[in-house]
């Protein structure tokens, strides 16, 4: 044992929002949680990261009562916009399915949470090397690491929480034969841009045209970040700013489209996309949550809102098993305890994850250009683009999707 070492209901490998509202959402229901983090706090936070929040993600950090500033410097959004070919059309959330979604960035949501979690005497090991777990197959799971000193440290624990990202370790810990991988990528990715420059529209635009997709958001009300399709191995330094801006107008449309707000660009980025689902997402006394067990091309805004998806499903599960752990440990001979509840969570976010990767790859599908495609493929486009917006059936599966389905 280290020096550096203690015991907690619930370990968690990763600070990120999954990570961080699962130790928070535990904390109110008297389950203890310990949480390490490869990055520091400030290199997270700095992170610029998009975020579209649905109506239940805004809710959990309402209901979670951790002073999230999301309804106060968010931004909500009543609709959005879809545009092809320059033509425009307004999907409106509010009068289609009475919800909102709030422009809120990822890396803000992080700070909410992890303020929260320091504020209530939460534990968290920060810049943390040589994160390894163990004995996920056992009834003694435990964490060990370096922590930003260099001294070794333990976190032994009942359950191990696995919210380490897209290129978990985690997930790693379920074996070959048990794990089943299922992945897709896309021959396309996004350039990306931050510009300083206010706001272009007060939703945001989703357009396609001949030459591909482009988005128009923003960061706050002096930056706006903007995307627009392009090959994979794309190099950002070969773009100007006058051929970026161009080219992200060429999409919108011409003199009888919106005119783009330009300004100087602070930031360019490349995304590739990809789309990846871990099933079973729990093994033993492991559960896997947010991108460590799925992740989801950004077209549908769906990757933080599946984490905290997770978390919704997850936190009542670990309670479930956490107290009969409790009973166990209270009987004259140990009795070995169900996992049951775990594998019920997995199932259960399993169907929603499934749900928001079929929304994700059809509106992928809907607003991209696939390399070498004939006029064919862009015309029938065109066509399921106008019978979405020419129908208020057609939005409203839209609007319901985009702002998230009931969580009932």
């Amino acid at each position: 044992m280290s020096e550096n070492s203690n015991r907690v209901d619930v370990g968690i490998v990763g600070a990120g929002p999954a990570g961080l509202m699962t130790a928070l959402l535990l904390k109110r229901r008297g389950i203890s949680a310990a949480v390490v983090e490869r990055r520091s706090h400030a290199e997270i936070h700095r992170t610029q990261r998009a975020g579209i929040l649905e109506a239940p993600t805004v809710d959990m950090l309402v209901d979670a009562d951790v002073d999230s500033r999301v309804l106060t410097a968010g931004h909500e959004h009543e609709g959005t916009v879809l545009s092809f070919d320059g033509v425009q059309h307004r999907i409106d959330f509010q009068k289609l399915v009475g919800r909102s979604v709030w422009l809120y960035p990822q890396n803000e949501v992080f700070h909410d949470l992890a303020t929260a979690w320091i504020r209530e005497g939460g534990q968290i090991h920060w810049s943390v090397t040589d994160v390894e777990v163990h004995g996920v197959d056992s009834h003694e799971p435990r964490i060990t690491f370096f922590d930003a000193d260099g001294k070794p440290g333990q976190i032994d624990a009942e359950l191990i929480v696995g919210a380490d990202g897209s290129r978990s370790m985690c997930r790693r810990l379920i074996p070959e034969d048990v794990r089943t991988d299922y992945f897709t990528s896309y021959p396309f990715a996004w350039f990306g841009i931050l510009c300083e420059a206010p706001p272009t529209a007060p939703e945001l635009i989703y357009a396609n045209s001949e030459v591909g997709f482009a988005l128009i958001s923003q960061r706050n009300a002096s930056v706006q970040r903007m995307y627009f399709q392009c090959d994979p191995d794309t190099d950002p330094e070969d773009w100007s700013e006058q051929a970026i801006f161009d080219h992200i107008q060429h999409v919108l449309g011409g003199p009888e489209a919106v005119a783009l707000k330009r300004g100087p660009i602070i930031e360019k980025t490349v995304l590739p996309f990809r789309s990846y689902v871990c099933d079973p997402m729990t093994y033993g006394r492991l559960a896997l949550a947010g991108d460590a067990a799925h992740t989801v091309p950004p077209t549908g805004a769906k990757g933080l809102n599946l984490a905290f998806s997770d978390v919704r499903a997850l936190v009542p599960r670990v309670e479930e098993f956490i107290n009969g752990v409790k009973e166990a440990s209270g009987t004259m001979s140990p009795v070995p305890v169900s996992t049951e509840p775990l594998q019920r969570y997995s199932r259960t976010a399993l169907d929603r994850v499934w749900k928001a990767q079929n929304f994700s790859y059809w509106v992928t599908n809907l607003l991209h250009r696939q390399p070498d495609e004939g006029e064919f493929a862009q015309r029938r486009r065109r066509g399921e683009f106008d019978a979405i917006t020419g129908s208020v059936h057609g939005q409203a599966y839209f609007a319901d999707s985009y702002t998230g389905w009931s969580t009932s």
